[in-house]
């Protein structure tokens, strides 16, 4: 009997932690992705992922680089999560400190003069005291409260820190999606003013074949409307652009202005085939979204133990000593000198209820940050194999696409050379010359859904929060 005391002495000693531990819940994941099937590749344990590349390795265009470079050093969304890693940092370490002694000092000193009708006999009126103490306290952390409350600062420190990360790759997508539809955009205006300058000399062709005779005033008056309508795509083309750069440019953390970037042409550059998307499994811990979200879980799983903690005795170590004179000169002298030591019980009575209440509490927040946390990693999987999909159908349709516009150039070039000779009615040109700008303006559309498809997979794959090695010159050799 009296071993098993000994050990229940241990332990009430050494203290335990209420509350559960930290366990990932199970999830349901599967093995692949939607309509990803598994590769020979993959069965032989390679499961590399696009989202583990750098997204300098994504993005290969430099002027892109640079731009996101400056958005990650200067984005005020970045900054406020850098602040929030600060504030979460300073909490984490105000809870460790609760593990050491409290320890302060208390000094005074005092002249006063007392009234003579409440003086005793033979003592002085007027009185000089000193006093100069020093306190300590120690809370005996026998449930496990500051453990607990120390575990749920840590998550709220790696939370703030994948949700910093998640900005990142949130800034990164929308630059990046920004970028690529500026230069979409770019190319829908050299088409568009292409195509004015065509009709402009189309018109002075109907114009001159009017005055001989060879069409109607009605042809004429069809051409002028053709280019009036591509001079009113125009401005609405310039609009778009200005306002795309606006939005960099907030993104860099700068005023309104312009943007420098690659000049494609007509041409927006092709997304590079499709990248491996890696396992399901791996999603869990690349994703900053979804590591945030666990964090939160934790946190709150710790927030049970810090509630039941309260259901329970503090138990607390006080002492003070110091010296207390009536002299100012007898201060820190033996017959001055004072101490106590005690120990001290809190056990809650009238708030018993309320903290069961508290737990009750902690308990339901768990639960919503468990399911918050399973619908994030659902969430995920549908990103990618949403992403995954697109990537592959914006493909398929960007390549029918420059097929039609193939197309459409070879038949107008005929239509134009037939009405020339005499063998095509005019609005067989003008209607080869609207389905050609039509598809030239798709076609351009297409190239950035593409691209656009391939920053959402890499987004989705949970790329772009890491960050850009420092490289630095080699020194020169030695002769």
């Amino acid at each position: 009997m009296s071993k098993r005391l000994c050990v229940g002495v241990a332990m009430l000693l050494a203290g335990c932690a209420l509350g559960p531990n930290y366990h990932r819940p199970s999830l349901d994941m599967p093995a692949q992705y939607r309509d990803v099937a598994p590769t020979t590749t993959a069965a032989a344990g390679n499961t590399a992922s696009m989202g583990d590349s750098g997204w300098w390795e994504v993005y290969s265009d430099a002027d892109l680089q640079a731009l996101l470079a400056t958005a990650l050093a200067n984005n005020f969304d970045v900054k406020i999560a850098v602040a929030r890693i600060d504030q979460a940092r300073a909490t984490l370490g105000t809870a460790r400190l609760n593990y050491l002694p409290q320890v302060s000092v208390d000094a005074s000193a005092v002249r006063a003069k007392s009234s003579n009708y409440a003086r005793l006999p033979g003592s002085p009126r007027i009185n000089d005291e000193a006093q100069v103490q020093i306190l300590a306290s120690y809370q005996i952390d026998l449930w496990g409260q500051l453990r607990r409350t120390t575990e749920a600062a840590r998550a709220n420190l790696l939370a703030s820190q994948y949700a910093k990360r998640a900005v990142s790759v949130t800034l990164v997508s929308t630059l990046a999606n920004a970028y690529f539809e500026l230069i979409s955009l770019d190319s829908q205006l050299e088409i568009t003013r292409r195509t004015v300058d065509s009709r402009e000399k189309f018109l002075e062709l109907t114009q001159a074949q009017h005055e001989r005779g060879y069409v109607t005033g009605l042809d004429v008056a069809t051409a002028e409307a053709d280019l009036a309508a591509a001079r009113s795509t125009v401005p609405d083309l310039e609009r778009q652009i200005a306002q795309t750069e606006d939005l960099i440019s907030v993104l860099l953390g700068s005023n309104p202005g312009p943007v420098i970037r690659a000049h494609y042409g007509e041409a927006v550059p092709e997304a590079p085939p499709r990248p491996p998307p890696g396992l399901p499994a791996q999603l869990l811990e690349r994703r900053p979204d979804v590591a945030q979200a666990e964090q939160g879980l934790v946190a709150a799983n710790a927030e049970i133990g810090v509630a039941k903690a309260a259901l329970f005795p503090n138990i607390s170590l006080t002492g003070s000593g110091g010296s207390l004179s009536v002299p100012f000169g007898h201060l820190f002298t033996a017959p001055a000198a004072e101490w106590s030591a005690g120990v001290g019980l809190i056990q809650p009575l009238l708030s018993v209820q309320s903290n069961l209440y508290q737990v009750q509490l902690a308990d339901a927040r768990k639960r919503e940050a468990l399911y918050q946390y399973q619908k994030t990693v659902q969430g995920a999987f549908q990103d990618v194999a949403d992403a995954l999909v697109a990537y592959q159908k914006f493909g398929e349709q960007e390549r029918q696409q420059a097929s039609q516009v193939d197309a459409l150039r070879r038949a107008r070039a005929i239509a134009l050379g037939r009405y020339r000779t005499g063998y095509a009615s005019y609005f067989d040109v003008i209607q080869a010359d609207r389905d050609l700008f039509t598809a030239e303006l798709a076609l351009a559309q297409a190239y950035a859904n593409d691209l656009s498809a391939l920053v959402h997979l890499y987004s989705a794959l949970g790329g772009g929060w890491q960050e850009r090695p420092v490289v630095t010159a080699s020194p020169p050799a030695t002769p």
